[in-house]
């Protein structure tokens, strides 16, 4: 006899003699172990990309087209920024990198060109909290996000009608443990300050 507590599990057999027999056999563990596992499961880690897309881009080129006729010899500045806002009481997060890359000439005089990409990405991230999630939305997410603004900078920049511009590989890890240490010795002073 199977306990009133026990998981069944119901199945159909073929039989020797050519017909189907039904079957039933208790699945190890108790309806307490089985609500266990489903607990267990509805607490794992989740992670995932919903949407990449392109939130803004702009280009100029404001001493066009005198800037053609000039020796290219440019000196570029890259900037880039990201961060991260839930969305309403959602387990999503929309993460946004902004690149912007300037090209001037050697006595930074005139602009060549300005070039900015706002390049965004919607995240599902549950069961992740504290540093942990952090560290995926300030490094990870705009290590996905950084391949699709380095297109759309590469185009933009091309179509302006200069040479290829191709931005270098960049350890948002590196970037990320950069700017915790900066914030936390910025909250020791911070605290000295007040202590004194």
């Amino acid at each position: 006899m199977i306990a009133p507590s026990a998981v069944v599990m119901n199945f159909m057999l073929w039989s020797a003699q050519g017909s189907w027999i039904r079957c039933s056999a208790p699945i190890r563990g108790s309806r307490e172990q089985s609500n266990r596992r489903k607990t267990m499961a509805e607490q794992q880690q989740v992670f995932q990309l919903q949407r990449i897309y392109l939130k803004d881009a702009s280009f100029e080129c404001p001493g066009a087209p005198e800037v053609f006729l000039e020796e290219w010899k440019p000196k570029v500045n890259v900037q880039l920024n990201n961060g991260a806002r839930r969305i309403g009481e959602t387990d999503e997060f929309e993460v946004e990198l902004t690149v912007t890359v300037t090209a001037k000439d050697e006595k930074e005089e005139k602009t060549f060109y300005l070039a900015e990409v706002k390049q965004a990405g919607i995240f599902t991230v549950k069961g992740v909290e504290g540093e942990e999630r952090a560290q995926l939305l300030g490094a990870y997410c705009p290590n996905l996000l950084f391949p699709y603004v380095r297109e759309v900078v590469s185009d933009l920049v091309a179509k302006g009608s200069f040479p290829q511009m191709v931005l270098q590989p960049i350890n948002f890890d590196a970037l990320y443990q950069q700017q915790r240490q900066q914030q936390a010795k910025a909250q020791a002073e911070a605290e000295g300050e007040t202590v004194q």
